[in-house]
């Protein structure tokens, strides 16, 4: 019986076959159907984050902090760098997910690249993760400082008087937090896939 392995001739024009496409298994198939649906989850909640942020401010009667009558404080999300900072994570966290979920797609149609994708969908799905837990954590921060104040060095709190500010603020954190839990869904999905592929 001849191997697989052996070169196949077509006997009539005495040219080599092709060799046969890899099917992808239904197991890897559905693998991938999930990292599509966490994909389109991670840039649903960076797009809602980034909304939410975006939207965070409050203007106040300047009365509040002795200014003159009639006189108004704003405060925004750009007022802080860690907020700034905040914002271009999750552009970029939403960016890397359409990308990625098209990439992810396209698996399905190619097959035979499925463990190069599964290799740099690891490498590249830590470094996001790392960008926006370290953007949550600055922008978490500064935000837990307006909230609570801190007495030794004097920063006073600012949510009791822009409330509507903190809110959005905390809202668009929590949502980045379950950003970063999908992201961390999608790097063991994709090591599980690969260890899989190792040759027991």
């Amino acid at each position: 019986m001849a191997s697989t392995e052996e070169v196949k001739t077509d006997t009539e024009s005495g040219k080599e076959a092709p060799p046969p496409q890899p099917v992808l298994p239904s197991t890897a198939t559905s693998w991938f159907k999930v990292d599509v649906v966490l994909r389109v989850l991670l840039f649903a909640s960076t797009v809602t984050s980034l909304v939410v942020l975006v939207t965070s401010k409050q203007s106040i009667s300047g009365r509040k902090f002795g200014l003159p009558p009639g006189s108004k404080v704003q405060i925004k999300f750009n007022n802080s760098p860690s907020f700034i900072y905040f914002l271009v994570a999750l552009a970029v966290a939403g960016l890397y997910s359409i990308v990625t979920t098209l990439a992810s797609i396209s698996v399905t149609r190619k097959p035979q690249y499925s463990t190069k994708f599964l290799l740099h969908f690891v490498f590249w799905d830590v470094l996001i993760l790392g960008i926006l837990a370290s953007a949550v954590g600055t922008a978490g921060g500064v935000a837990y400082v307006g909230l609570k104040g801190n007495d030794d060095v004097q920063w006073k709190k600012v949510c009791n008087n822009f409330d509507k500010f903190c809110r959005h603020i905390g809202a668009s954190l929590a949502v980045s937090l379950c950003a970063s839990v999908l992201l961390i869904f999608l790097i063991w999905l994709n090591v599980n896939s690969l260890h899989k592929k190792i040759p027991k």
